[in-house]
């Protein structure tokens, strides 16, 4: 750097610097406007914008920004184990729902399986809209910061329903009304809520889930399924209701807050190389995997066992 100069003006920087290193020579001017921040942590204003002109002998390179600057392998890695639990249980449940193999799915080593892998999967949904909410309001002001996670939510929400009715049209008496992606989709959209707490969403999220067996006793409308209140003779291959599973999500949250305060984390998980590469890979395309892991399996029993799946269209079949 041969010549640099700051000056400041008001609520803006103007940087000037002359270069000539490294095959660069030319001028550069950087102008910066910063608007002031509250102590809430908000920006009272959308107004953040950089201004800048280059005649240089060759590109600079483009940098961009995001509201969370980097993944956390630890969050991947877990994430991939929850998609591995999820791909095992649905294995074993479509082999005993097409009568392939009797497997007892509702005995307790199997039901557990099945709530480890959805509480696994929400827990994490918590700790990513922790760092996720931490990061955004650094730069996003109030009505972005919402605007931002409803959109989110009704995207996720969005795909929710697409799945209800291929369920539908499939699997008319046991369709899934209320899974465990439309209550993702409820509390991305509703995390602007609630992100910004930290001890007591451990306090509302425990609460819900004790409330969880109450809710389940009751018997309603079905237009109370989604908070956990259903018709005595409902049936869905995947409820997840927002009692008690967004307790999960709320906890999840306290936990990410408390371990990755303003989305920086406190502690260094260290995950083996190899691990990123598999885990972490199913982690980061979890919602992918979601999608089309059941067509997969499904496809290849198809394969398998063709004549099962003969009997289901043709009555009488076998």
């Amino acid at each position: 750097m041969e010549n640099e100069a700051l000056e400041r003006s008001g609520s803006h920087f103007i940087i000037r610097f002359l270069r000539s290193d490294r095959g660069f020579s030319g001028h550069a001017i950087i102008v910066l406007y910063f608007s002031p921040v509250d102590e809430s942590g908000w920006k009272k204003t959308n107004s953040y914008h950089a201004l800048r002109r280059y005649k240089m002998k060759q590109d600079p390179p483009i940098m961009t920004t995001t509201h969370v600057p980097e993944r956390f392998p630890e969050i991947d890695f877990a994430r991939g184990i929850a998609v591995i639990m999820m791909v095992v249980f649905h294995i074993v449940f479509d082999l005993y729902f097409l009568g392939i193999v009797p497997v007892p799915v509702s005995s307790p080593p199997w039901r557990l399986l099945a709530l480890s892998t959805a509480g696994l999967f929400l827990f994490l949904v918590g700790v990513s809209l922790s760092i996720s909410a931490a990061n955004a309001r650094k730069t996003l002001s109030p009505y972005e910061f919402i605007l931002k996670y409803v959109k989110r939510g009704a995207g996720i929400f969005a795909i929710a329903i697409g799945i209800t009715l291929v369920t539908w049209l499939i699997l008319p008496g046991s369709f899934i009304l209320f899974g465990i992606l439309h209550l993702i989709g409820l509390a991305v959209a509703l995390s602007p809520l609630y992100t910004g707490f930290s001890w007591q969403n451990l306090v509302a999220g425990s609460v819900l889930i004790l409330l969880g067996p109450v809710a389940a006793a009751l018997r309603g409308s079905g237009w109370l399924l989604w908070l956990g209140i259903h018709p005595s003779a409902f049936y869905s291959i995947d409820y997840t209701p927002v009692i008690p599973w967004l307790g999960v999500v709320l906890i999840g949250v306290y936990f990410g807050s408390l371990s990755y305060p303003g989305g920086i984390r406190r502690w260094n998980f260290a995950v083996p190389e190899i691990l990123k590469g598999t885990f972490g890979f199913l982690g980061r395309h979890s919602l992918t995997v979601y999608l089309v892991h059941q067509p997969i399996i499904l496809g290849i029993l198809f394969l398998i066992f063709p004549s099962v799946f003969m009997s289901l269209v043709v009555p009488g079949f076998l």
